[in-house]
């Protein structure tokens, strides 16, 4: 099994370059699995409480849950994922998201790259790295069309936590990364170094160290 992690700023553009890289696999042959499902749920403070928490710290996310279920899916069993409810700040009582064991895992958030054990699980890192004007461009248009935030509040949260946090955790994570795609989703060659390298892995031609 490959597990590649895909780590970068909020709107850099990460999910476009692990969707990009799984239309160029096959749906059936990747799992992929998003950081931002392992959000840590707070059923025990109020809404009010839960918008106050930093939401872009690496202890915003359950990162033990989410290298369990990579546990069992290397074991060939599959896992349930949380969905996260970001209008709420919360998890979904009723769904979950199923994860198939596949021979390729790709994992995609903010902090893949800055939780040492979560690093230790990969075996290609990759970090999107953006210009932040277009970077907060993307993120006011998904929080205000996706999650129901308003402009202020928007603001209010980069220039609070979304930028500080940037700076003090995400940034520095570059220096693990194997391979770095500026630009994201519009940078083809990235993309494209990034698919044949999975694709020597499934046709047995990998060449760099296993787990």
């Amino acid at each position: 099994m490959l597990i590649i992690g895909i780590a970068g700023g909020t709107g850099s553009g990460k999910t476009t370059v692990a969707r990009s890289v799984i239309n160029r696999l096959g749906h059936g042959k990747v799992t992929f699995i998003s950081q931002d499902n392992y959000y840590k749920d707070n059923p025990h403070l109020t809404l009010e409480e839960r918008e106050k928490i930093n939401y872009d710290h690496p202890f915003a996310f359950d990162n033990d849950l989410l290298i369990e279920h990579v546990g069992l899916l290397k074991a060939g069993q599959s896992a349930y994922a949380p969905v996260y409810d970001f209008t709420i700040h919360a998890r979904s009582k009723e769904e979950t998201l199923e994860l198939k064991a596949r021979n390729i895992i790709i994992i995609e958030g903010l902090h893949v790259l800055s939780d040492e054990n979560l690093r230790k699980l990969l075996d290609i890192k990759v970090f999107v790295d953006t210009d932040p004007d277009v970077r907060i461009l993307r993120r006011v248009v998904r929080d205000i069309e996706d999650r129901g935030r308003t402009i202020q509040s928007v603001h209010d949260q980069y220039l609070s936590t979304v930028k500080p946090m940037h700076e003090a955790f995400i940034e520095p994570s570059k220096k693990y990364a194997d391979i770095i795609i500026p630009e994201g989703g519009e940078n083809e060659v990235g993309i494209q170094l990034l698919s044949v390298l999975t694709e020597k892995y499934l046709t047995g031609e990998r060449t760099w160290g296993s787990n």
